[in-house]
């Protein structure tokens, strides 16, 4: 068995060698896409801007927002995938698989069709409502029963959610033609065209969220080990679990008023952080993030080069890796119920 230094080292190089590979994703960001920028210019244009050099302008006024922004989005939906699976101990929980995303998007698609809204922060205070709104009734249909709350139950109630609020936000999209050109690309989930006007009015709540959850490492720990026993510990279960699905709306919420709806991020990055880091929390909840950012950032530069000089929306490539990947989580869960 090994001792706690040699499985503190061994996570500690582990985040160090994620660290790296998020680094090296986010210079890929700043210099790839319809225009190869050499990383000397990257570089360049982050410490010496030249406003006459065209590569210093790309770099500082679309991609560098752009990576920005996608770290942003990763990470916020990575943590909050993470920590739906732990509240609700179902490997198949994620923000857009339990209608969190799906909720958050009918109600901006709602306010812009029929009240003309398109103030960037009224869409970040309306994508938190809509993602409370959808956690309540995935909650409250998994809830009915004589068992209670169970995962499939909340699976289920989590896809019909998901299925009800699409096709709504679809028929009022069909309604409104003009307005459905502008909209598809966002609907399909896309970092491109964001700007720090759109990211700044949430990053405050991101940021905040994201912390809270990282301190929430060692309570969701005792919470893993059985609700009797953290009662029993002197832990307040109500409490955490309130103060998670907080955290979950505001970076789920958050992340769709900013991107759109980006799929399955939140379902694969938790399973590969606790496959690298074990079931401490501590380490996983702050490694999700960190991959989620770093698999965003790939996906997205490699939404912009698999057919230049057109571009993918991001949506795609997360839904390419991780459809495969919801199929094998399924199919396990299946065969451990038999």
């Amino acid at each position: 068995m090994m001792s706690f230094t040699t499985k503190a080292y061994i996570r500690w190089t582990v985040l160090a060698i994620s660290l790296a590979v998020f680094l090296l994703a986010a210079l890929a960001s700043l210099a790839f896409g319809k225009a190869s920028i050499s990383l000397a210019e990257v570089w360049g244009a982050l410490v010496h801007f030249d406003p006459e050099s065209t590569e210093h302008i790309i770099v500082r006024t679309s991609r560098l927002t752009r990576t920005l922004v996608a770290i942003t989005i990763g990470a916020s939906l990575a943590v909050a995938g993470t920590l739906m699976q732990a509240l609700t101990r179902n490997p198949m929980a994620a923000p857009d698989l339990f209608g969190v995303n799906a909720g958050a998007l009918f109600f901006i698609v709602f306010s812009a069709t029929f009240f003309s809204v398109e103030s960037l922060t009224n869409y970040m205070w309306i994508g938190f409502a809509g993602a409370f709104v959808a956690s309540v009734f995935v909650y409250f249909l998994g809830s009915i029963g004589e068992d209670g709350l169970s995962p499939i139950r909340l699976v289920l109630a989590g896809a019909a959610i998901s299925a009800l609020f699409i096709s709504f936000t679809q028929g009022m999209l069909v309604l409104d033609e003009q307005r459905m050109q502008s909209v598809l690309f966002w609907l399909s989930g896309s970092v491109a065209g964001r700007n720090m006007d759109m990211l700044l009015p949430v990053l405050p709540f991101v940021v905040i969220s994201l912390i809270i959850a990282f301190l929430m490492g060692k309570p969701l720990n005792i919470l893993m080990s059985g609700e009797d026993v953290a009662k029993n510990l002197g832990q307040n279960t109500l409490l955490l679990k309130l103060l998670a699905g907080a955290v979950i709306v505001l970076l789920a919420g958050g992340s769709v008023a900013i991107a759109g709806s980006i799929g399955f991020l939140g379902l694969v990055v938790p399973h590969i952080a606790r496959g690298i880091a074990g079931p401490n929390y501590q380490w996983v909840l702050p490694l999700s993030g960190l991959l989620g950012a770093t698999l965003l950032l790939l996906s997205d530069v490699a939404a912009r080069l698999i057919i230049a000089p057109q571009e993918m929306p991001i949506g795609v490539m997360t839904a390419l890796f991780g459809t495969p990947f919801f199929i094998y989580v399924a199919r396990k869960g299946v065969k451990k119920s038999d």
